[in-house]
């Protein structure tokens, strides 16, 4: 409660203190436009002074305060630039000029904080989407509403209709439709069922199957639904992607340290200009007021306001739109580059492929029936965890047409990577691979199986030959299958500007071939293990930028070696949301296309407006050498800079094709 308390005062001073600017600037031209009606009027005098000074006090207070913190850190701004001109313009008695610099900066400054501030919001209405209260169900009596921060692991919370689920968690009861979309992207709402076994679920929540997964922030449908929690308030997932995004806003893009560097040169190189214009001045014979004005009209059209705020507009804005469509962005960096890259490489099974391997093909022997071969199978591999176990475990018990009662194995041995192994009514059953076969003693493979087992590998099948004590019963062939979205995904990207797209894989290379295949990937490399993941992602940025693709967990090595490591599915894992530099928080593929677009989208931005303002200086600078006035300098300078900010606000308005 004490940390949602300092949240909100933190919100209501930041925005007392976004109004309080823009009164002040506010304040300042009323004054200053009565200053100077009074002055056209031939009224000038003490009275339109006094106002022009009023207009110094309103305009600069906020500017003021901001150039002395910026120099107690050892820092020249463009604050202090803009005063130093304003009183420049004092000094010789312009203070009409002096209080439209202060009048359109502050009004320009105000803005572009309100501006800035409306990006800001757009990620803290995160954190406003989980509820402040939960419904507890105790034992005995009816639930009671308690703070979300009062929610301990294991408390089992009632989620009514069409409310929002106040906690991370699973499904104990009920049943019904949830819209992820403020956290996953989701276009269309998930369907949610009770978990088989709520002990084993809250033992290790990271294993619950998505169709039983809840996250804090979401909306619940029509039915009502009991959900365990399974993580405190302050560790939820919405809470950490707020935490993620807020945090990214203080990590700087190559471009944002780019002009971070060149500020420090420019604007102590700006004063050196001006005092060379000043000595030139004293040395031409040319009157003294002329000599100052024109250097602090110099001084105005040098500042690099328009440059300062190029990338964090663009860069906030973006990452605030990314955390909307379901991807978390940690910064400008990640964001900048994978705008550029060209180059993707996707791990396989689980983000291309649905990570859930099926029995797809039975292929008996000669001789063997197919209920003995699916029979001992299961008996052999219900004893094993391996995906490929349980796939057939699930799949095979449809395929038996007899009643015979099941068949139980013990002792399983497993060989990593190869096979397994297990006493079935007393014979020794041998389930694996062709060359884990190989290396058995006793009769080989026969031909015909073996070619038939070939065939089926060639196609993309993952396959296992069984034998039982000396008979050979069959193979099994599982395949993977490639994601609905995949394909349609490698189109997108590559329409974005994805030039080459590399599979890799730890399955057979046959098999990664195959999937490579359908998909129409550029490379597809089989056979490796985590460590040949990262070498292989090491090889490719040796050429060109690249971005890995992965579950944030196996992949983390390759990831890691990366331009840019992107996981799925961040949302139900909390290693993924640390490990990575991007996060789609949902297992949909089209989040990428989405990120993909929107990173390009804010690349062009950012090169628009430094050209944009980069190209402001370099006319400025010269014009008021000849003779610009302040007045029309300070016009055009902060006039640029709005529309720097609001060419990067149109990035909170990117649409989301997929």
């Amino acid at each position: 409660m004490k940390n949602v308390m300092r949240n909100v005062l933190q919100n209501m001073t930041r925005k007392a203190g976004e109004r309080a600017e823009l009164i002040s600037a506010l304040l300042a031209l009323t004054v200053y436009l009565t200053g100077l009606t009074l002055h056209l009027t031939g009224n000038a005098g003490p009275a339109s002074r006094a106002l022009f000074v009023a207009a110094y006090v309103f305009g600069g207070f906020f500017t003021l305060r901001e150039a002395i913190g910026t120099l107690r850190r050892g820092r020249f701004q463009v604050d202090f630039l803009m005063l130093v001109a304003a009183a420049g313009a004092a000094v010789i008695g312009r203070w009409e000029e002096g209080a439209v610099l202060l009048v359109l900066f502050s009004l320009g400054h105000a803005l572009e904080e309100y501006a800035m501030g409306r990006a800001r919001r757009s990620i803290e209405a995160l954190g406003e989407l989980a509820p402040r209260t939960a419904l507890v169900r105790r034992t005995g009596g009816e639930p009671a509403e308690v703070p979300v921060e009062e929610l301990a692991v294991g408390d089992t919370v009632l989620v009514r209709p069409h409310t929002r689920v106040p906690a991370d968690g699973f499904v104990a009861a009920g049943s019904g439709s949830v819209d992820q979309s403020p956290i996953t992207g989701e276009s269309v709402p998930a369907d949610k069922e009770p978990v088989p076994d709520p002990a084993a679920a809250l033992a290790d929540p990271a294993a619950v199957d998505p169709g039983g997964r809840v996250y804090a922030g979401t909306v619940n449908g029509s039915g009502t639904l009991d959900v365990v929690v399974t993580r405190l308030n302050r560790d939820n997932t919405l809470a950490r992607v707020v935490r993620m995004v807020q945090d990214a806003e203080e990590r700087t893009s190559p471009t944002q340290r780019f002009t971070d560097r060149f500020q420090k040169v420019f604007v102590p190189g700006v004063l050196a200009l001006v005092a060379a214009l000043l000595a030139y001045g004293a040395l031409s014979g040319e009157p003294f007021t002329d000599s100052l004005y024109r250097a602090m009209a110099v001084l105005v059209a040098a500042s690099p306001c328009a440059l300062a705020i190029a990338t964090p507009a663009a860069v906030l804005s973006a990452v605030g739109r990314a955390a909307r469509g379901g991807v978390l962005v940690k910064g400008g960096a990640p964001l900048e580059e994978f705008g550029r890259l060209r180059t993707i490489a996707f791990d396989k099974t689980g983000t291309l492929t649905e990570g859930r391997p099926r029995l797809t093909e039975v292929e008996t022997a000669d001789g063997v029936a197919r209920e003995d071969l699916l029979r001992t199978a299961i008996a052999a591999q219900r004893l094993s965890d391996h995906p490929l176990a349980r796939a057939v475990v699930r799949d095979a018990p449809a395929l038996l047409t007899g009643t015979a009662p099941a068949t139980e194995a013990v002792d399983l041995r497993a060989v990593i990577g190869r096979g397994v192994s297990a006493e079935v009514d007393g014979e020794t059953v041998h389930i694996g691979s062709l060359s884990y076969a190989d290396t058995l003693t006793g009769a080989p493979v026969p031909t015909a199986l073996r070619e038939r087992t070939e065939a089926l590998a060639r196609t993309g099948r993952t396959t296992m030959v069984v034998r039982r004590g000396d008979r050979w019963l069959g193979t099994l062939g599982l395949m993977d299958a490639p994601r609905a979205e995949a394909a349609a995904t490698m189109a997108a990207l590559r329409a974005l500007g994805v030039t080459r797209t590399v599979m890799l894989s730890g399955d057979d290379q046959r098999v990664a071939d195959a999937v490579g295949r359908t998909l129409g990937m550029d490379e597809v490399r089989g056979g490796l293990m985590p460590q040949d993941k990262a070498t292989e992602v090491t090889r490719l940025r040796r050429t060109a930028r690249t971005a890995m693709i992965g579950d944030g967990v196996n992949d983390a090595p390759a990831m890691a070696g990366a331009t840019v490591g992107v996981a799925m599915g961040a949302a139900g894992s909390a290693v993924a949301l640390e490990t990575a530099d991007i996060a789609l928080m949902s297992d949909d593929l089209r989040r990428l296309p989405f990120i993909t677009g929107l990173s390009r989208r804010a690349a062009r931005v950012i090169r628009q407006n430094l050209w944009l303002s980069l190209g402001i200086v370099a006319v400025l600078v010269p014009a008021t050498a000849l003779g610009m006035g302040i007045g029309p300098a300070v016009l055009v300078h902060e006039g640029s800079t709005l529309v720097v900010v609001a060419n990067a606000l149109r990035l909170l308005r990117y649409r989301d094709d997929a």
